[in-house]
Order: structure tokens, then sequence, then C-alpha cells
């Protein structure tokens, strides 16, 4: 049997399966399989196994993958056998966080490509496990973040659920890694509209976190912040990604995209309705200069106020095609200077609780 580089499931849960393998054919090809089925001439480079229904054949799938040397992960329900490591199988228990799941999986596929055996719990130096794992998770964000913009440009229906996911990954590693470490890590993403996005919303966990929000409020914050350039799904490439200065019809073209994202959401179910605020106010200012709607004042929620700061902070903080970002406190700098149009309370609270974690030299 030839070995490939490919991801094997083999499940007895056909919808987690098929959740997981649409996000893993985002970086490698994968395959599901029921228990019953027989392992496949062309071996694969990882397996999963997820087998709940009947320990028996769950063992004998973890004993076969391991004779053939295939580094598997095991979703399990007995106790014994969670966080147990044996040669370069893993486990985690079967209720066990999808984002958990997708991250410990990619970093066995990255082992594998590497050559290194993964031993989880060992001692390893500290920076290069938190990049592992911000990279992992950021993989699997750029993944779904890929998909429902994809889908909003093509007119297809929207899915909350795969949203929410996207959402909970991004909170997960910036509360294990930090806000500097998830930067980093997304950097070397290519695309420069779902880049700013994750790092949108990476900026608002942080914010969030550091306000002491409870956990729904900030993967309420987190969400809307995912999704606020979601109308740009929906403007001509020519103009999201020119390379120089837009004329002013181009301007006005992209200055539609608020209204446009918000309407995209307002046709599916299942957004609400501060997450509509956001996507359609996120460009408006405190003195009323901004866009679609002109809004001034308390008429600008705090959850898009927050959003605001963390979309022009990071606009600012990123290379583009045109120029080269600038430094953290130079961007907070020129912001401070746009008071009263942002809210001056809320950008002294992100230099104190998100910019202090964000050396200058952390991010180029």
């Amino acid at each position: 049997m030839t070995q490939t580089n490919t991801v094997l499931i083999v499940s007895d849960r056909p919808q987690l399966a098929a959740l997981l393998a649409r996000a893993v054919e985002n970086v490698v090809a994968c395959r599901c399989i029921e228990p019953g089925a027989s392992l496949p001439a062309a071996l694969p480079a990882v397996a999963v196994v997820d087998v709940s229904r009947n320990a028996t054949l769950a063992r004998a799938w973890v004993a076969r993958l391991h004779a053939s040397r295939i580094a598997t992960l095991q979703l399990t329900n007995q106790a014994a056998a969670i966080g147990r490591t044996v040669s370069a199988t893993r486990t985690l228990r079967a209720d066990a966080p999808r984002t958990v799941v997708l991250a410990t999986l990619f970093n066995l596929i990255d082992s594998r490509r590497t050559g290194e055996r993964p031993v989880p719990g060992e001692p390893s130096v500290p920076s290069a496990a938190t990049a592992a794992r911000a990279e992992s998770l950021a993989r699997v964000a750029d993944a779904m973040v890929t998909r429902v913009f994809e889908a909003a440009g093509a007119g297809r229906a929207l899915t909350p659920a795969e949203t929410d996911a996207g959402t909970e990954v991004i909170l997960e590693a910036v509360s294990e890694c930090g806000i500097r470490t998830w930067l980093e890590a997304i950097e070397r993403h290519d695309q420069q509209l779902y880049q700013h996005s994750l790092s949108v919303a990476g900026y608002a966990a942080a914010f969030g976190t550091g306000l002491g929000l409870p956990r729904a409020d900030r993967m309420r914050l987190a969400r809307a912040a995912l999704l606020h350039d979601l109308g740009k799904a929906r403007i001509p490439l020519e103009i999201l990604n020119k390379p120089g200065r837009l004329t002013p019809a181009e301007m006005a073209v992209m200055q539609t995209h608020p209204a446009i994202g918000a309407d995209l959401l307002r046709d599916q179910e299942g957004f609400d309705a501060q997450t509509l605020q956001v996507v359609r106010h996120h460009h408006e200012m405190l003195d009323g200069s901004g866009y679609p709607d002109g809004l001034a004042g308390a008429a600008i929620p705090d959850l898009v106020r927050l959003v605001t700061i963390c979309d022009i902070h990071s606009a600012l903080t990123e290379r583009r095609p045109y120029r080269d970002p600038l430094p953290h406190r130079e961007a907070h700098a020129l912001m401070l200077d746009m008071v009263p149009r942002l809210d001056a309370d809320l950008l002294r609270a992100f230099e104190r609780l998100v910019l202090q974690a964000i050396p200058d030299a952390a991010v180029a």
C-alpha cells in the first residue's frame, strides 16, 4: 500500500464527519468512511477515528492505523483513553469543541509534513508551540470566513452556524495565544479582505476580553467584527484590489459595501439586529461625517463604536500594495487626532487593554 498526503475520517457520526471534512479540504484532500468499511489501498497520512457506538471497533481501527504508521486522532467517550498518547495517536473527548478538534487535527497534519512525531504535553519552546497553535486555528478560521464571503459573493445562502464556528475559533485563539500571536499567524494568509476580517475580529475579541464582557457579548462583538466587511464580497475586484487611490466614482461604489452587507444578512435567518447594525454603520462617525446614513452621537451604538476602532486600527497597521503598515503607536496617535469623530474613552481603553500587548516590532 502507498501512503498519500490525505486525511481519512472514520466516523459513525456523518454530520460531524462532513463538517470536519469541509474544513480539512481547504488544506488537504479528505475522505470520510463508515466504521464498517475497509482501510483504503491508498493510505492517508493522518486519520480521525470517531467511533463512539462500538468501543471494540474503535480500538481495532486505532490498532490498524498504528500498524500502518498513520498519525491518528481518536475521539472517544472512554475516560481512561482521553488525553493518552500512544505513538502518533492523540485522543480527545468525543464532545470536544469542533475548534479544538480541528486545531489538533491540523497540528497532526503539520507534524506529518515536517516529519515530526506529535507528542502532546511534552516540553517544547513555548513561543513555537503557541505560534503553531495560532497558525492551526488561523487556518480553520480562514477557511470558514472564505466560505462565508464566497457564498455572499455568489448569492448563496449564508450559514450562521459556520459564522459562529469561525468566531469561536478566533475567541479561542486570542484567549490562548494572545492578540500579538494571532496577528502574526493571519499575516501569512494572502487574501487581504479575509485577512482584514480576521484581524478586526481578533482585535474585537481581545478588546471584549479586556473590557470584561461576558462570553455571549464577546461572541456577539467578534462575530459582528468578522462580518463587518461582508458587503465587499459584491464590490468589483478592480475596485476592491486597486493598488492606488480610488477615483471619486470608485469611492462611491466602495462606500456602498456597508448597506450591501447589511441587506445580505437581513435576507438570511439567524443574524441578530446588533450584527446588522455593525455591518451597516461601522463607517459612521460620531460627528455625523460618516456613511451610509450620516448617524451621529448617541445614534451610534457602543458595539458599532468598538468595531469601528478595531477596523480603523487594523486598516492602518496592515500592509497594503500601495503603502507600508504604520507602527501601532503611530496609528493610535492618528486615531486620537480623529476625536471627536471617534469615541475618546474607548480609544484610551483600546490602547490600555489591547495595544500594550503588541510591541511595534512584533507585527511588521
